[in-house]
């Protein structure tokens, strides 16, 4: 099987804290890291630890940043570079398990027109669009399953039959567009599971019971998403692909930062 993640990378810097500072309040961190990480390396991550054929599709500001996911991550990494700075991101871990973020710089998300092997989608089993242009976004259509975000890129008027939106019911950013040829939209509702509906169609499922205490939940709503897209694109029939996906998200909520307790194969 063959699968790809198109999308967005973020350096980010993360500060373990007690609490996020209030306005005006200076707090210290008991530790911090930094990693390549935003919606499309942590998807593309979760993916490859769940299948050995997975590539990323992004660009970036820097050589650093790719090179961070193909050598640490073990990831095919096809990066073009941006004219532009790379975009960074500043996020506080706290001990109830949130992130808060602060991001910096422009978004850079592949764009059709960059040389990349864009061909190779069209054998793809499926592809997961968390950040494109509508070019790409078209592109990515070649691939015999599409899952997206909203906020991948304007859906509507990109004009692209989309197989599965997966969205936060919380986050009014992540509504569904109102134009969009859509046939399963998934919304997560974290601790509360989430609901489906695919046409005449819907439902529920619950939330994973933790593996282990929760550290915090940077990654984890990217890593559901991955591994529904794994799950859907091998076949599996959309109520055990959400097993596997809850189980993903709940993985991650385990790990400190993105990466450390992602579900594996």
């Amino acid at each position: 099987m063959r699968f790809a993640v198109v999308g967005h990378v973020e350096w980010v810097t993360f500060a373990v804290v007690d609490a996020v500072p209030r306005a005006g309040e200076i707090v210290a961190a008991t530790a911090t890291f930094e990693d390549a990480a935003g919606g499309g390396a942590v998807a593309a991550v979760q993916l490859r630890k769940l299948t050995p054929d997975c590539a990323l599709y992004t660009s970036t500001g820097d050589e650093r940043t790719a090179n961070r996911l193909r050598g640490a991550h073990d990831l095919t990494v096809h990066a073009a570079l941006a004219p532009t700075a790379q975009r960074r991101a500043f996020t506080h871990l706290d001990a109830h398990g949130e992130r808060t973020i602060t991001v910096t710089g422009e978004r850079h998300v592949p764009r059709g027109a960059d040389d990349l092997p864009w061909d190779v989608l069209e054998h793809a089993d499926a592809v997961y669009v968390v950040g494109a242009d509508p070019t790409a976004l078209r592109k990515a259509r070649a691939a015999r399953l599409l899952v997206a975000s909203p906020r991948a890129c304007d859906l509507g008027a990109a004009a692209v039959p989309v197989d599965v939106l997966v969205r936060s019911a919380a986050d009014d950013a992540e509504a569904v567009p109102p134009t969009l040829d859509v046939r399963c939209v998934v919304a997560t509702d974290g601790e509360r599971g989430g609901t489906w509906t695919a046409g005449a169609a819907s439902g529920t499922w619950d939330a994973t019971a933790l593996p282990g205490p929760a550290v915090d939940a940077y990654g984890c709503g990217d890593s559901f998403a991955a591994a529904l897209t794994y799950a859907l694109g091998r076949g599996d029939r959309l109520p055990a692909a959400l097993d596997l996906a809850a189980r993903a998200g709940a993985a991650c909520l385990t790990g400190r930062g993105p990466y450390a307790a992602q579900l594996t194969a």
